[in-house]
């Protein structure tokens, strides 16, 4: 199950950024004096009592303003609220209840979304100000105390906020393969998930864009059960001016961070573009399993050597993701789609793999006796021991004399040792090197 989403929403001003960073733990958002800093929602992981969630800050809602920027973030923040779990509202304890707050708590309840109703910059210790009964007013239920600067309040804020988050997906779905289906704009992702799920679940259009929310499709088969969320193209960021793109951007993000495999979609007729590199990358930095497919084979003219050809150009384009196998299909005609599914089983597999220390040594001890490493002024790199702390992606701990003498090349002979031993394709491999005993050795 992706984490649950809680988003901030508020009139500008009331100290919503503040108390995004305060929550998230280190500072992420703007914060400034002058309503309207926030421009976009900002995602940031967040814990609380054992819950994991994403905490979304929005920029501030003007009610009635004409101009085209606010009225860009009231669209955004209202977009935030359809798609959050949970929605903490803040108010401001020193101006008071206004009537834009009045305004903004209808909207809210409209949602039909569990509200928290957070009245900020209460920064003196003790009982409950007088001055925060009136936001009894709004209707929302009881109000929390918070100030976001010193993070009085927040703890008991933060109690009620996980107990209204939605509970853990059913038991079926937990071992359901969680697949983000990402690229550019009109690479075909709509249909791709039409053409598996065997009916028009998505709006498919020639229109890039069309496709705006992310919306998970579960589909069960003999490969097992899949759960696809098709994002909305990611665009460059010059391109992106309407607030519903902006957000599809950030829910695209989103997307892969809860997924478990990505599958990052070629437009065969245009072939690579710098777009495409950015949005693998941020699959890539977020460690997930990754599978390249290209989509729209059916309308290249082909050859004998076509295939090989473009395949060793993307080879190329995506050097950085080496380890990510390829997939050539037509999610219009149906060709090699069924292939995806053994592919998307695979590379989790790999994603999720664990590796016994003792195994690990052992390869390491080999390709050592195979490619002595390197050494510089007379110093040689000593790999003492390896172990896998975690998975999903697997990360490996490498204990060693000297850590600037272990090379990024030499680094990249070992995990391809590693991959190479334990059929590791299509996932990210993490090392963390530590220094041991340096003065022994």
């Amino acid at each position: 199950m992706g984490r649950p989403i809680v988003a901030i929403v508020g009139r500008p001003n009331v100290g919503k950024s503040t108390l995004f960073n305060k929550l998230a733990g280190r500072r992420i958002s703007i914060v400034e004096d002058t309503p309207g800093v926030t421009r976009d929602r900002i995602y940031a992981p967040c814990e609380w009592c054992g819950h994991t969630f994403l905490l979304a800050d929005t920029g501030g809602i003007e009610m009635h303003s004409d101009d085209i920027f606010l009225s860009g973030i009231r669209e955004q923040a209202k977009l935030a609220i359809e798609t959050a779990d949970v929605i903490i509202f803040v108010t401001d304890l020193r101006s008071g209840l206004t009537a834009q707050d009045n305004e903004i708590a209808d909207m809210l309840r409209r949602s039909h979304r569990p509200v928290v109703l957070c009245v900020n910059k209460a920064d003196t210790v003790g009982d409950m100000p007088a001055d925060v009964y009136e936001f009894y007013n709004l209707g929302l239920g009881d109000p929390f105390p918070v100030s976001s600067v010193h993070g009085h309040g927040t703890g008991d804020m933060l109690d009620h906020v996980v107990e209204l988050l939605p509970q853990a997906t059913d038991e079926e779905d937990k071992d359901a393969v969680r697949v983000a289906v990402i690229g550019k704009p009109n690479a075909g992702k709509s249909s791709l998930i039409n053409q598996i799920a065997g009916e028009a679940r998505m709006l498919v259009s020639d229109i890039p864009g069309t496709t705006r929310d992310a919306v998970d499709s579960r589909i069960e088969n003999e490969y097992g059960t899949f759960i696809f969320v098709d994002t909305a193209g990611i665009r460059r960021h010059s391109k992106v001016k309407e607030s519903v793109e902006r957000y599809s951007v950030m829910r695209a993000f989103s997307a892969v961070e809860r997924a478990d495999v990505c599958v990052m979609l070629i437009d065969a007729t245009t072939g690579f573009t710098e777009q495409d590199s950015k949005i693998a990358g941020y699959a890539h930095e977020q460690g997930k399993a990754s599978i390249i497919v290209v989509n729209k084979w059916d309308l290249i003219v082909k050859s004998e050597k076509t295939m090989d050809e473009y395949r060793r150009k993307l080879e190329q384009d995506f050097s950085f993701m080496a380890y990510a196998p390829m997939l050539f299909l037509s999610a219009k005609t149906g060709k090699n789609v069924s292939k995806l599914f053994e592919m998307v089983q695979q590379v989790r597999a790999a994603y999720e793999k664990r590796i016994p220390t003792g195994q690990l040594n052992d390869v390491l001890a080999d390709a050592v006796a195979r490619v002595q490493p390197p050494t510089d002024k007379g110093k040689r790199l000593k790999i003492l021991y390896m172990t896998q702390p975690s998975a999903c992606p697997p990360t490996f701990v490498v204990f060693v004399n000297r850590a600037a003498l272990f090379h990024f090349s030499y680094q990249r002979y070992l995990e391809n040792r590693i991959r190479e031993t334990f059929k590791l394709e299509g996932t990210p491999i993490r090392f963390i090197v530590r220094e041991r005993d340096r003065e022994k050795t």
